[in-house]
């Protein structure tokens, strides 16, 4: 077990789990606040560092690409004391740090974890039902239906329209920007492919201004993408998608259609490793026992 407490927060390992709890400093930001808790599995990192200074260190986790929604989602772009996966360390505590280092390299190597993209998202992204407001709106999100409710701050030409509720079903994508120089930024909801007009008069958008809020939009972004199709998915059982993007059935195959074809080499190999993947899932709960049979029968059929 190795453990590092600081203002700034507290990180324990036990081999298999880096365990993040953020401190009750002041200074600690509201998106690591609301956040809570996050426990980091060793197969979701790819590695860890620390960077001492003249005042104060870095300890930071890196994680697979893939394997977190809020890192999907921020993409690079959270602030320093937004950020979950990094801890100020004070200089008498380096020592402690660099132990903390090496017992997770150590962990890394012995499991020979791969650091290469992950298929499907190994932290399950903040707790539902979630709701944070910013910028021009409010957004809620239960896990089935996304509610964007507007302020005064909001343009009329959008705020007449009344509060936009979308089916996760019919959400094709999510983007959060934070506010940058004298550009908004946005939380958006993509719902088809044309030209979304500016988040100030797009229903399905909020509008950014820069304020110390916004960041929790990126919350609200990571809970929605945690429950669609991973990006990184190269084929996902008919189970598996309806879990990922919504409450839709299953899609049936098509009338006359031939059973699928047996697997073989490399395809062999792939259909054993989701099956691990859809017991992995089950065992967590976020597939139903129902889900999770006709999941794996699919899998069988293909071998």
């Amino acid at each position: 077990m190795a453990e590092i407490i600081q203002k700034d927060g507290t990180w324990t390992f036990d081999g298999d789990t880096v365990r993040i709890v953020p401190g009750s400093d002041k200074r600690v930001s509201l998106l690591r606040k609301s956040l809570g808790e996050v426990a980091v599995p060793l197969r979701a990192l790819a590695g860890i560092t620390f960077e001492p200074g003249r005042k104060s260190g870095r300890l930071r986790l890196r994680l697979r690409d893939g394997a977190d929604p809020l890192t999907r989602v921020a993409g690079g772009k959270l602030d320093e004391g937004s950020d979950p996966y990094r801890l100020t360390v004070e200089n008498d505590r380096a020592g402690v740090a660099e132990y903390f280092v090496d017992e997770v390299r150590n962990s890394l190597l012995l499991d020979e974890v791969d650091a290469g993209p992950t298929e499907r998202y190994l932290l399950p992204g903040p707790a539902l039902p979630i709701t944070m407001g910013a910028g021009d709106g409010t957004a809620t999100f239960d896990g089935e239906e996304i509610r964007l409710e507007w302020n005064w701050k909001t343009e009329e030409s959008k705020s007449s329209r009344g509060t936009t509720t979308l089916s996760l079903g019919d959400v094709e994508g999510v983007e959060w920007r934070p506010s940058a120089g004298m550009e908004n930024g946005f939380l958006r909801f993509r719902v088809g492919r044309g030209n979304s007009p500016a988040p100030k008069y797009d229903p399905h958008a909020v509008e950014l201004y820069g304020f110390r809020k916004d960041p929790l939009m990126a919350l609200v972004a990571a809970a929605v993408v945690a429950r669609l199709p991973h990006p990184n998915a190269a084929a996902a059982t008919p189970a598996l998608l309806a879990k990922t993007s919504g409450p839709a059935d299953p899609v049936p195959a098509p009338a006359g259609a031939s059973a699928p074809a047996p697997a073989s080499g490399d395809d062999h190999d792939a259909l054993l490793r989701r099956l691990r993947e859809l017991g992995e899932l089950h065992q967590a709960g976020i597939l139903t026992a129902e889900e999770f049979t006709t999941a794996k029968q699919a899998v069988l059929k293909r071998l």
